[in-house]
This record gives structure tokens, C-alpha cells and sequence, in this order.
């Protein structure tokens, strides 16, 4: 059974096209909920289901006008629950657009619950990544 440490590292594997046999949607709970609470405007800040999640994430994923080539783990932190884990990370790409490269960081909060992502909540730097794909 896969604990949210595993979990994790199973999703970063998925944002680079890394997991090989294994669909992104075999990761999440049925009723796995997706928040980014610094959301930008016009984006829900929650969604929730795996259906729902995937119909979400997967067209803005292809769409993503950059393409990431690079991730640096800051931080794990433990919770007092043991399927509750913090996570600081970076990820670096280039704006196809304009070439620009970047590096932003970002702050995940993941729920694990029997083997499966329960919810991710995301916390993003909004307007670093605009200025990154030269919108801000």
C-alpha cells in the first residue's frame, strides 16, 4: 500500500511523463478533492472527484504553454497524521512561448487514504507563473 511519501514521488512521475503502466487516475481516491486556494481567477479552487479532477488537470497539463524539465524537492514535513505529508518543491521549465526559463516554487499539502491520494491542495505562486510565461 502506498503511504503519501510514495504517492508523491508517483505524481511527480506523471508531471514528466515518467510513469510508465500506470495511469494518472489510478493514484486518486474516488472522491479525491483538488484545492489551490491562490487559485487564479476564472480557475475553480476546488474540485473533487477523480473523474472530475482528471477532466480538470489534464487538458490544462497538455495546454501548459512550458515545458518542465527540472524539479528540486525543499521540504518534507511530517504531520501529526501519518498519511498527511507537506511538501516544498520547485519546478523549473521553459515558456515555449518566449523561451524565458524559470524556476518557481510551490507548496503541496497530500492526504493519502488505503493507497491513494485523498486530496491535494496546492499552493502556487500565481503571478511568478504569469511573469514566467511572459503574462505578467
Amino acid at each position: 500500500m502506498s503511504g503519501p511519501h510514495e504517492l508523491f514521488e508517483r505524481m511527480r512521475a506523471h508531471w514528466f511523463g515518467l510513469a510508465e503502466g500506470e495511469a494518472e487516475g489510478d493514484l486518486l481516491a474516488d472522491d479525491v478533492v483538488l484545492e489551490m486556494p491562490f487559485a487564479p481567477p476564472g480557475t475553480p479552487g476546488r474540485v473533487q472527484g477523480r473523474e472530475e479532477v482528471l477532466a480538470f488537470v489534464t487538458p490544462r497539463r497538455a495546454a501548459l504553454p512550458a515545458r518542465l524539465d527540472g524539479f528540486r524537492l525543499l521540504a518534507v514535513h511530517e504531520t501529526a497524521d501519518p498519511e498527511v505529508i507537506v511538501v516544498e518543491y520547485e519546478l523549473t521549465g521553459v515558456a515555449t512561448r518566449t523561451g524565458r526559463r524559470a524556476s518557481l516554487p510551490f507548496v503541496g499539502v497530500l492526504g493519502a487514504r488505503d493507497g491513494r491520494v485523498a486530496f491535494w491542495r496546492e499552493y502556487q505562486d500565481t503571478a511568478g507563473i504569469a511573469r514566467a510565461l511572459g503574462a505578467g
